[in-house]
């Protein structure tokens, strides 16, 4: 069921509801090896690509190809007004990931923006009330994290940190700051939908 063309939505309407992820990738290398590792061991995903985050995968050596290896079923961001978050009315997403997540998508989802495949996925969701996870990127005062080519250390800001703190705020959202706290969300999050 492979989005052959990549500039139409996947057909989802043989899926049963509320019955799979979609993980979205924005353009943050922060974690992101990590991040794809935890995607691919979840049953029945999705994976949405912004076009920062493809840019990024380039950039870390994951081509499009060696993806769908791991994820037959990945979407674009290929339209203007976000076509492909309209699978989220047809109630087949049960939880919304976007891992990893930069400070950009972060200030965006923590001030209701919605101009990329990533926040506007996040948007909608929240107001479905399906429920959204978001690895924010910067939330120490010191981040160490690995470049395509080294290690480096950013500090970030204080906006950074204040964004990361109002995105908390926002409804249906859980924000985690590291692949351990990820996991641990996702494993809370597939029990939760086994009592469901």
């Amino acid at each position: 069921m492979r989005n052959e063309d990549e500039e139409t939505p996947l057909d989802t309407s043989g899926a049963p509801k509320r019955s799979r992820f979609a993980w979205c990738v924005t353009g943050s290398g922060h974690f992101l090896d990590e991040s794809l590792e935890i995607a691919a061991r979840l049953p029945d995903l999705d994976l949405f690509l912004s076009a920062a985050g493809e840019e990024v995968l380039a950039i870390y050596r994951m081509p499009l190809e060696q993806l769908r290896e791991r994820f037959p079923r990945i979407v674009r961001d290929k339209t203007a007004s976000g076509v492909p978050v309209g699978m989220l009315y047809d109630e087949v997403y049960h939880t919304v990931v976007l891992a990893p997540a930069t400070s950009n998508t972060v200030a965006k989802c923590a001030f209701g923006f919605s101009d990329s495949l990533p926040t506007n996925m996040f948007a909608q969701a929240g107001k479905l009330g399906i429920p959204g996870i978001v690895f924010a990127c910067d939330t120490e005062p010191v981040v160490v994290t690995k470049s395509p080519h080294d290690w480096v250390t950013l500090r970030p800001r204080k906006i950074e940190l204040e964004n990361v703190e109002r995105l908390r705020q926002i409804d249906h959202c859980q924000v985690v700051c590291s692949p351990m706290e990820l996991e641990a969300a996702l494993d809370a999050r597939l029990k939760a939908l086994a009592l469901q």
